[in-house]
């Protein structure tokens, strides 16, 4: 097994579908410009709430990128 060094950026993702679907955004819209995303940990989970309604849902997270060797 090889040593990697990782380093973390924070993110936060948005839904009006889900919790899952906030976090897939989040590193997907990541994914476009930070190459070696490895990993993710969710730090926060928030929503917005209308007339006893949940209607968006807010994830912070965490990922992890293995920096080049």
């Amino acid at each position: 097994m090889t040593d990697h060094v990782y380093k973390k950026i924070d993110l936060v993702g948005t839904s009006k579908e889900s919790l899952e679907a906030a976090i897939q955004g989040a590193i997907g819209k990541a994914s476009e410009s930070v190459r070696n995303i490895d990993w993710f940990e969710v730090k926060e989970i928030r929503g917005w709430v209308k007339d006893g309604q949940v209607q968006h849902f807010q994830v912070a997270l965490q990922a992890g990128f293995r920096l080049d060797d």
